[in-house]
């Protein structure tokens, strides 16, 4: 199952989601991949903290090397996945550097270039992209080699105003370039339990049938700890409230991924 988390406004928590639900996806036992597509490569130094900086090849060098490849893989797509310090779960770093190539990976027509490689990497049960904020080449190269897009929503009136665009987005690319592409729901993020208005953006979310999530994500300061220490919760808080919440929502996933 590849997901993307994809949402086009910034600071939603996309990185923040993706690492910590490859997190808990490894440390249950499950084969993750986490593929840092964002040229601000935020979810590669959270996994890889100061090392992030020494992984080579990245995301940056298969791009490159694929506009001049004739082929849609670029050699082993292995070689551009790293180990993290943590069990079961590896990287296909990116570097800051990235959004450079996007000219030029966008007149040669490589949003594919993605897809095929992946489909290789078999003994991967989960593979997680992190995305930039914006409906580009990266995103858009995501979108194609995904199997399901979660959507970060941060109880915000503007996050809300652009979410049916942001749906018809992905629906578009789904009728036109990915017919396996579903969103598979909506993740409320920074959800304060005792304010009125986050209750009711989720109620006329529900209202208006968009595909919500369960599991609900609060907000705590342990989370930017995790950062800090290049930690993703399930290895830093273990049984913190915001950890159970991931590890919740990673099996409301799992069932979901099953039917």
């Amino acid at each position: 199952m590849r997901r993307v988390i994809f949402n086009q406004k910034g600071g939603v928590g996309k990185t923040t989601i993706a690492c910590n639900l490859a997190a808990v996806s490894a440390a249950h036992g499950k084969k993750t991949l986490l593929i840092d597509i964002d040229p601000q490569a935020h979810s590669t130094r959270y996994l890889a903290g100061k090392k992030s900086q020494e992984i080579k090849p990245t995301i940056y060098d298969y791009f490159e090397e694929s506009m001049y490849s004739l082929v849609s893989g670029v050699g082993n797509i292995r070689s551009y996945i790293h180990p993290t310090p943590f069990e079961g779960l590896d990287i296909m770093p990116a570097v800051q550097g990235l959004a450079e190539l996007e000219t030029q990976l966008e007149s040669r027509f490589d949003m594919f270039r993605l897809k095929e490689p992946l489909d290789s990497l078999t003994d991967y049960k989960y593979v997680y992209f992190d995305t930039p904020p914006a409906l580009n080449f990266f995103t858009r190269a995501a979108l194609i080699a995904g199997d399901r897009c979660l959507i970060p929503f941060d109880c915000d009136d503007f996050s809300k105003q652009a979410l049916n665009m942001l749906i018809e987005n992905v629906n578009e690319i789904r009728k036109v370039q990915n017919p396996k592409l579903k969103v598979e729901g909506i993740i409320v993020n920074h959800y304060q339990t005792r304010a009125n208005f986050s209750r009711q953006i989720v109620t006329e979310l529900t209202d208006e049938g968009l595909p919500l999530l369960n599991i609900h994500l609060s907000t705590s300061v342990k989370i930017r700890e995790s950062r800090h220490k290049s930690k993703p919760l399930i290895f830093y808080a273990s049984r913190h409230k915001l950890t159970l919440q991931f590890e919740a929502l990673f099996r409301e996933l799992e069932a979901a991924g099953k039917r």
